[in-house]
């Protein structure tokens, strides 16, 4: 059985909203960390958001080194810090790539001494063309053209084309099997809203991924959260657990 109407889409429909039952309304939210990375595979593509510390998901990586997925590619803006979160997922021999644009931020011990050891992968991408990327897949485009690294190494292997008389390199859309958010507040519909710059790379993955898990700092009621503040909607997000942090 699909989910049920709304109480307001049942009124639309000419059904009373007293007769809607609650038990089979949307509800996003699932019971545990455990239960948020059930089923994520070996070899997955994982959207990881944040910038630095601001809106990265460190219960989620927690529970993903618990699951035990191995073997995994992360979409990163930086390749962790310290040896918890992402860089404890990398400590523990649990990613194989890493895609990402500052791989050696301040504190990314791990990766470091990962990637000297020929123990991890690196594909190097512009922060810019990196979002891109992922918005492109978000919107099922084949690609975009850029002009950000012809001539360079980030350019070889890629497809050139002169346009207007400039020179651009194809960048091809960037999809995640799944995508581990962080989010400020959240409905039972998914629908979120973010603290800040934490926002970040956040709205982007969620779009992008087949799986979108998020972790919410605190669970609103519905119509608690104005429509009109609402920066990722319901539709994009597949599982939402409470961490009150």
């Amino acid at each position: 059985m699909g989910p049920s109407l709304s109480p307001q889409g049942a009124e639309r429909e000419g059904k009373p909203a007293s007769r809607i039952k609650l038990g089979t309304m949307i509800d996003k939210r699932v019971k545990n960390l455990a239960e948020a990375v059930a089923g994520i595979k070996d070899g997955s593509v994982v959207l990881a958001a944040g910038f630095g510390g601001a809106g990265s998901p460190e219960a989620l990586y927690d529970a993903l080194l618990e699951q035990g997925a191995k073997d995994l590619v992360i979409v990163n803006n930086n390749a962790g810090t310290g040896r918890t979160g992402l860089a404890g997922l990398m400590d523990a021999g649990r990613v194989r790539k890493i895609i990402c644009s500052y791989p050696r931020s301040s504190g990314s011990v791990v990766f470091e001494e990962l990637y000297r050891a020929n123990k991890i992968e690196l594909e190097l991408v512009p922060q810019g063309i990196l979002s891109e990327r992922m918005r492109c897949a978000a919107a099922g485009l084949g690609g975009f053209w850029s002009p950000t690294g012809v001539g360079t190494r980030l350019a070889e292997g890629k497809e050139e084309r002169e346009i207007d008389g400039r020179r651009y390199v194809l960048e091809k859309p960037l999809k995640g099997d799944v995508a581990l958010l962080k989010a400020d507040r959240g409905d039972r519909w998914g629908n979120l809203t973010y603290n800040k710059s934490a926002r970040n790379f956040n709205p982007t993955m969620a779009q992008a991924a087949a799986l979108s898990v998020v972790q919410v700092r605190q669970f609103v009621e519905l119509g608690d959260i104005d429509p009109e503040h609402i920066v990722t909607p319901g539709i994009f997000i597949d599982r939402m657990v409470v961490v009150p942090v």
